[in-house]
């Protein structure tokens, strides 16, 4: 491999690596958020207590999550190459790394999302009943805004793991930093480049969780 300057290295390698790899993140961030919501409100709305229980829809719903909360990662996102072809039209690239990493997320996402959820007082829900307010309007107004200090933090913590996740897609052909810290450190036996990159994780990671605090000890 050609020898880069570390002005070369700064400019060609990291900083494209570090686009991509923040590009991947907010996309599935935000995908598997809004995905993970819904699926959240269906669980809720669905379970026992909730405010249409249907006990089929609950126990699908489970099921499926636990399922795809089953599988590694790494093995997801292979076994679900022929689908990603399909809808993105690759099975490399950004593209294909947002969508086995949504895959993943949004089950977890949902799953922690109905956990704020149930925290919600029963007797403002039976408050908003009284009123006459709508299952609609119960979400938005009620169980929304007690459980959004809550969602914020869970917001946080699938950044992070969207994050350590998109790291390893690079590796397997996503681009980012995984990739430079396996190809251009790793493979070329060069530990100051590979642990470089790891130290750019670890400042991510303190930043995002850093800025997830703010905003969780500023709604709650």
């Amino acid at each position: 491999m050609e020898r880069l300057s570390l002005e070369q290295y700064l400019t060609q390698v990291i900083w494209p690596a570090f686009l991509t790899t923040m590009t991947v993140m907010a996309w599935t961030v935000l995908i598997s958020t809004v995905v993970g919501f819904i699926l959240a409100v269906i669980m809720d709305v669905s379970k026992e207590d909730g405010l249409h229980p249907n006990p089929l829809i609950s126990r699908v719903m489970d099921f499926l999550i636990n399922l795809i909360r089953s599988f590694p990662f790494v093995i997801l996102m292979v076994s679900l190459i022929p689908v990603t072809r399909f809808i993105t039209g690759s099975s490399i690239g950004v593209k294909a790394a947002i969508f086995p990493l949504c895959i993943t997320m949004s089950p977890y996402m949902a799953r922690l999302i109905q956990g704020h959820m149930d925290q919600v007082s029963r007797e403002a829900i039976e408050a908003a009943k009284s009123f006459g307010a709508s299952t609609f309007q119960i979400i938005w107004h009620v169980i929304l805004v007690e459980a959004i200090p809550g969602i914020s933090s869970v917001i946080c913590f699938s950044a992070v793991a969207a994050l350590n996740a998109s790291t390893t897609a690079g590796m397997v052909g996503a681009g980012g930093l995984g990739n430079v810290a396996i190809r251009y450190g790793y493979n070329n036996f060069n530990d100051t480049i590979m642990y470089s990159t790891v130290a750019i994780l670890v400042i991510l990671v303190q930043l995002i969780q850093f800025i997830g605090n703010k905003i969780y000890n500023k709604l709650k």
